[in-house]
């Protein structure tokens, strides 16, 4: 291993949705600003770590969000063996990033610990709450945890040479970023840390939250942890699509490319003011 990755994203879903849905306070403009669903990977020689699991097609019914492909299976379109993955990272357990677990039967699961007591404490019996969870994913994961394939971690840590996960919370208690070593530097997968670039750049959080305060303190640790704004990339942002190339003619609107430098123009700085 050489430290240094590819890194995909693989767009699997979709929803439409206007802005006021994704700002706290609200947007005064009524305009659409729909929302793409993703996972990561990141590649390096024969080892494959992928970020975050996605939902199941019968979750995408439920909740009513346009599945568009399987994510695991989709990860064979850029060379990756999902029976042979042995690490994933779990952002949070959210039903958006941890559906399709059960797709790896190798894998260890690396998950921030408040996290876990956040998806089985106390704050469930909140549905403003628990409604972003599907019980069967927390269930599945204190099942892995007694197979002994779940990693625990309070705060920073590398579980891989160029690869370091950062827990942030706000969004949901113990919500991590992956920073990933690439050609082009770090790059920062920020998951639901900041869902739009515009969350980050004008310094609006996200509707669902647990703490308003981490939110916007995790939105400092991104540009911290980034060299550039164009080494950060938002969870749920169908920009990124845009920004970024595809590996192939074929991919492009599926996979794209986040180990080389943007296509479509510069991320522009925050707009918020200075820290």
């Amino acid at each position: 291993m050489s430290g240094v990755y590819d890194l995909y994203a693989i767009r699997y879903a979709a929803r439409a949705a206007k802005r006021q849905e994704h700002f706290i306070g609200g947007d005064p403009h009524d305009s659409p600003m729909p929302m793409d669903y993703f996972v990561w990977v990141a590649v390096d020689g024969e080892r494959a770590i992928v970020v975050d699991t996605g939902f199941t097609e019968e979750v995408a019914a439920r909740r009513k969000r346009e599945f568009l492909r399987c994510p695991i299976d989709s990860l064979n379109l850029v060379g990756v063996d999902p029976a042979k993955v042995q690490d994933v990272v779990l952002t949070h357990l959210h039903y958006d990033h941890v559906g399709n677990f059960h797709k790896f039967p190798v894998a260890q699961f690396h998950l921030q610990e408040p996290e876990m007591h956040y998806a089985t404490g106390r704050y469930m019996r909140f549905p403003k709450l628990a409604h972003s969870f599907e019980p069967d994913d927390v269930v599945g994961m204190v099942r892995l945890n007694f197979a002994r394939r779940v990693r625990f971690y309070n705060g920073m840590k590398e579980i891989a040479p160029g690869i370091t996960l950062h827990r942030i919370g706000g969004h949901s208690a113990g919500l991590q970023c992956v920073r990933v070593n690439t050609k082009r530097g770090p790059v920062v997968l920020a998951s639901d840390v900041t869902h739009f670039y515009e969350n980050m750049e004008s310094g609006r959080p996200f509707t669902t939250a647990f703490h308003i305060g981490e939110m916007l303190e995790g939105f400092e640790t991104l540009e911290e942890l980034a060299p550039t704004h164009e080494h950060i990339i938002p969870g749920h942002d169908p920009e990124v699509m845009r920004r970024y190339p595809a590996p192939r003619p074929d991919l492009a609107g599926i996979v794209a490319r986040l180990d080389v430098d943007p296509v479509g123009g510069p991320a522009p700085g925050p707009s918020h003011p200075p820290h």
